[in-house]
């Protein structure tokens, strides 16, 4: 047990009273956010500060810091972002220690899931019980990419069925046929790993140029679907379907699925004011009394599956996929890419040095 409210000898709240972070203290786009000096920050019970050495950013950063859509204000901000900093995934070291922290102590190194935000900072404070410390052998730049996108894989395969239970009700079933839409962003490159570490024949959307990595992580075939409509594949060829990418009618996604398959949600997107609320509804409805359900997937964090994605990670088993690595100082450029669209796998912001 770790006593109550011990100062590391390199914790800098003890010599300085302000960090780098990149803010925006206003909803807008990536190219106003800009290098500030934030109040250093004080961990609260439960709570630790942890000194970044890695962020990875995702479309969730994104859409806070735009505030899109209108129905995530009154939670994250309704005027202007409580959470000026943007970043939900960090790798670092433990500094500093709030009190009652039990299991976490000085000089760990630990990822997790932020509340909000926060990680484009030199220091944040994180509530102990959403970290987990990292293994020797992973790096912090590839730790950081795991909570929210691995997790949101992991979860969304789970919600799916796959390699969980024997789909169609047969217990000796084989885990099936499965198609992941969007493959080649964040969740997706892990999704489709995922899958295939369940056994699961795994089928994939992406562009043409980024055939050949969702192959070598895991598919058995890409499709492009601008140009090879998923409208002409055979009805009931999957026995899961996760849908990253969005934008495709619920009708097109149920008929994929064979009987007692199931269609998994992850997109966020949807319209400016009521975002993905409208397609979360109409799948519920979809859903009523038929056999190929569609379910909308809320991710949160889980340490005993970010536990196992490490472990998978620090053995080899998968392998996140970081298109861009950018230092501290252009955490800006990060984000501005991230908002673009089209990355592909993750980008890391290393922290301040």
């Amino acid at each position: 047990m770790s006593a109550a409210n011990p100062t590391h000898r390199d914790a800098p709240s003890a010599t300085h009273s302000t960090i780098p972070a990149w803010s925006r203290e206003t909803y807008g786009p990536a190219d106003g956010v800009r290098l500030t000096e934030i109040p250093m920050p004080v961990p609260r019970r439960g709570e630790v500060v942890v000194r970044v050495e890695a962020t990875s950013l995702n479309a969730g950063d994104v859409r806070l810091l735009l505030g899109d859509p209108l129905l995530v204000r009154p939670v994250f901000g309704l005027t202007k972002p409580k959470h000026p900093v943007r970043g939900m995934e960090v790798a670092g070291t433990v500094v500093e220690l709030g009190p009652d922290v039990i299991g976490i102590d000085l000089g760990t190194r630990v990822v997790g899931e932020l509340v909000g935000g926060g990680g484009l900072a030199s220091h944040v404070a994180v509530p102990a019980s959403r970290l987990v410390p990292v293994p020797a052998d992973v790096a912090s730049g590839i730790a950081a990419t795991l909570p929210v996108a691995a997790g949101t894989a992991w979860q969304a395969l789970d919600l799916a069925g796959v390699g969980i239970r024997s789909i169609g009700g047969n217990p000796d079933a084989a885990p099936g046929r499965v198609l992941v839409i969007g493959a080649s962003g964040g969740v997706g490159t892990f999704a489709v790993q995922l899958a295939a570490l369940r056994g699961a024949e795994v089928w994939a959307t992406c562009g043409e140029r980024n055939a050949p990595l969702v192959e070598h992580l895991g598919a058995v075939r890409t499709i492009d679907h601008r140009r090879t409509p998923l409208s002409t594949l055979p009805g009931g060829h999957f026995d899961a379907v996760v849908d990253i990418a969005g934008g495709i009618p619920l009708r097109d996604l149920q008929r994929l699925v064979s009987d007692g398959g199931r269609v998994v949600l992850t997109a966020g997107n949807g319209g400016h004011v009521l975002g993905p609320m409208p397609r979360i509804l109409a799948a519920a409805l979809r859903s009523i009394g038929s056999r190929r359900r569609i379910r909308s997937l809320m991710a949160t964090p889980r340490a005993e599956v970010l536990t196992a994605l490490l472990d998978l990670t620090a053995e080899g088993r998968i392998t996140p996929v970081i298109e861009r690595e950018y230092g501290f100082a252009r955490a800006s450029s990060a984000l501005a890419h991230v908002e673009a669209g089209h990355t592909v796998g993750k980008v890391v912001v290393r922290g301040a040095e």
